[in-house]
């Protein structure tokens, strides 16, 4: 029986008539890794990147377990949202991108990440622990692809081969792995700060204009004891350098990204602040009380995967607006051709402007 793609939707992650669940690399990866994923003995299958369980949720109606990492905690909630509706929960295991994830595995179904560096960590992880026999199978549409990808692989994998194209969506198959590496963070230097990435985390490890622009701008006073919030925190560069200049305020940063987790806390701990900044995975500011925080400070995303929609940096702002203290501070910087202050001013509160130059807008909103 053919599997019911049709059934699957993205919630939690937003919806829109514009937006899938699933797509043509998704259905390619399955039809040409299916004599593979027959042949593989139980939980010896491994599924990377999937957006919203397409490829966890067929490969395991096959009747075998499934490993799964899905960087974006909204993927994983949509997983297991997606199994529950298809009677499927308990057919799969989500893991963290370690070699637990990938040991032994005898095939990879991996949606290939945009960031090359985050190709690395993933590639270097499986050479270093699948079986010796392995096979990758690393699709994505062919607007998202890059050669480059081909010489990622090619450094951990002693075969690469290139499927034919389909709908617009291609498949590189890669076997003999050697060569791998556990994933580690980037470090580098940015003024006095350490800053740490792993693969894919925006900006890296680096800071950013929008950014360095928001800091350059948010200089109000903080009280001692204050609660902190580096919503969207990215790589933590934000919230470690609240916590740096305000040294006894408390600093909360979180995001949706596995990966920008992780570079969070390392970039805490390698300037001394761990103690103080608390990061999480989570989605938006779900496990924040209500009205606790004295200063947010955002830098919102406006892409999810590869879409660009507005509703995601609203569902930001009315997470910060829960979130708020009486008199509390939302410090935003977008893009200024995004015009977000009527969003701000409608789901916060008052907003004005505090600086704007060719490119982005700093506003501050206050709460009621």
């Amino acid at each position: 029986m053919e599997f019911p793609f049709d059934a699957l939707r993205r919630w939690p992650d937003v919806e829109a008539p514009d937006l899938v669940a699933v797509d043509a690399a998704d259905r390619l990866l399955l039809d040409l890794s299916q004599e593979a994923r027959r042949e593989a003995a139980p939980d010896e299958v491994v599924v990377i990147g999937d957006a919203y369980g397409a490829l966890t949720l067929a490969s395991a109606a096959d009747g075998e377990p499934v490993r799964v990492h899905q960087d974006s905690l909204l993927g994983e909630r949509a997983l297991a949202a997606n199994a529950e509706a298809l009677g499927m929960s308990g057919v799969f295991r989500s893991m963290p991108l370690t070699a637990e994830l990938v040991r032994d595995a005898r095939v990879v179904l991996l949606r290939l990440p945009r960031s090359l560096d985050a190709l690395d960590d993933i590639a270097g992880l499986i050479a270093k622990y699948a079986h010796p026999s392995v096979r990758v199978f690393a699709g994505g549409r062919i607007k998202h692809m890059a050669l480059a990808m081909n010489d990622v692989l090619r450094r951990f994998f002693g075969r690469l081969d290139v499927s034919a194209a389909r709908q617009k969506s291609r498949v590189l198959i890669a076997a003999e792995p050697r060569g791998g590496r556990d994933p580690e963070p980037k470090r580098a230097q940015v003024g006095d700060l350490a800053v740490c990435a792993f693969g894919g985390v925006f900006a890296g490890a680096g800071l950013d204009i929008g950014t360095r622009f928001l800091l350059d701008t948010l200089s109000r006073p903080i009280r001692d004891g204050a609660l902190v919030v580096d919503l969207a925190c990215g790589n933590g560069i934000v919230g470690v350098t609240l916590a740096r200049h305000h040294p006894r305020v408390r600093v909360h940063a979180s995001d949706v990204s596995a990966a920008a987790a992780a570079s969070a806390r390392a970039t805490a701990a390698a300037n001394g602040v761990d103690d103080r900044v608390e990061v999480i995975q989570d989605v938006g500011l779900s496990s924040v009380p209500d009205g606790v925080a004295d200063v947010i400070a955002l830098n919102p995303p406006f892409h999810t995967g590869a879409a660009v929609h507005e509703r995601l940096a609203h569902g930001l702002f009315a997470d910060a607006a829960r979130v708020l203290a009486p008199d509390g501070e939302l410090w935003t910087v977008w893009n200024s051709h995004l015009r977000h202050r009527s969003a701000l001013e409608r789901l916060v509160g008052p907003t004005r402007q505090v600086a704007r130059n060719s490119k982005f807008t700093v506003t501050v909103s206050r709460s009621g």
